[in-house]
């Protein structure tokens, strides 16, 4: 599943962990220490064993950070 059809597909609602970093290709450990920092978007907890970023949230990180600035 690529960028454009996840976007297709999903114009809103909520991405997992492992579709947001098929979208910004960075490890989970850096994906977390960001999200702490305030780099990447705040994750929701959608249930006790469930986190999720909202799509929306996703779409700006990635019209705000060039993919090569990320790494």
């Amino acid at each position: 599943m690529n960028e454009a059809t996840i976007f297709t597909h999903q114009l809103s609602g909520f991405l997992r962990l492992d579709q947001v970093l098929q979208l910004i290709p960075v490890s989970k450990a850096t994906w977390w220490n960001g999200c702490r920092s305030g780099l990447f978007p705040k994750p929701y907890k959608l249930a006790p064993r469930v986190t999720a970023w909202k799509l929306s949230d996703i779409q700006k990180c990635l019209d705000t950070f060039p993919l090569s600035a990320i790494d």
